[in-house]
């Protein structure tokens, strides 16, 4: 569809998230577990206290088209958050794929889990002709200017962080595997730890007090382990209560 004059803004003219695919058809095969279980491991703890929880949208493997001249390019993230904006597409469906040029918002940090097959490209070091679409590290950094890319190899259990400085990605020095990010008032950071039966280092987030972000899992059993410690504490409450009693020669009603 053409242009008008004055132009309309892109939203109007460009295809939206129904029209784009979701899918890759010549894509082979689907994730291997540990690419579905990580994303879920990071969208679970995944949860900043500076925006509220429907202003947080989290996705892995998905869609993710940004160039407004070529409507058609997309790369798909192992996992992106982005932040300020609707959790919910226009706020009322849930999302077929991510398109920056229908939402306005740009993912604020994207993660991608190192694998043999796609190692290079992941660290910027594969070049593309003009005519081709550019390589992921151009797109998060050239194109959508996203501010944090994190690469995680599961393989060496090594993390890397680059920053946005200066219209480049410049790679943060980590003395230990954990870096805070302040805008989110969160950390990321490789943990060793049992998720899902698999024992392994993962990656997770972490609060300002550097604890570890817990899992809905985590917090229903920390709750039990709560109340039975609670209803422990009562017990030897009311057993203290009662050999006070006694020893002042009161038998207690216990009835």
């Amino acid at each position: 569809m053409y242009q008008t004059d004055p132009p309309r803004p892109p939203k109007e003219f460009l295809p939206t998230m129904y029209d784009l695919k979701s899918e890759d058809s010549e894509e082979p095969g689907l994730p291997d577990q540990f690419h579905l279980l990580q994303p879920r491991l990071l969208d679970e703890t995944f949860r900043p206290p500076n925006y509220p929880s429907d202003q947080v949208f989290t996705a892995s493997d998905l869609n993710l088209y940004y160039d407004l001249r070529h409507p058609l390019w997309y790369k798909r993230p192992d996992w992106f958050a982005v932040v300020g904006g609707s959790r919910l597409y226009e706020q009322r469906d849930l999302r077929l794929s991510y398109v920056v040029w229908q939402e306005g918002v740009n993912p604020f940090i994207v993660i991608e889990l190192l694998s043999p097959g796609t190692e290079k490209e992941d660290l910027g070091q594969t070049l593309r002709d003009i005519e081709q679409p550019p390589t992921k590290w151009q797109v998060y950094e050239q194109v959508l200017r996203i501010p944090y890319y994190a690469i995680f190899d599961r393989y060496k259990y090594e993390l890397k962080i680059f920053k946005l400085n200066g219209g480049h990605y410049t790679e943060v020095a980590l003395t230990e595997p954990r870096f805070w990010i302040p805008e989110l008032e969160l950390g990321l950071a490789i943990w060793q730890g049992c998720y899902q039966s698999a024992e392994q280092p993962w990656l997770r987030w972490y609060d300002h007090r550097g604890n570890w972000v817990l899992t809905p899992t985590e917090q229903e059993s920390q709750q039990v382990q709560y109340e039975r410690q609670r209803a422990e504490q009562e017990r030897q409450k009311t057993e203290r209560l009662i050999a006070q009693l006694r020893s002042l020669g009161v038998e207690p009603d216990l009835d």
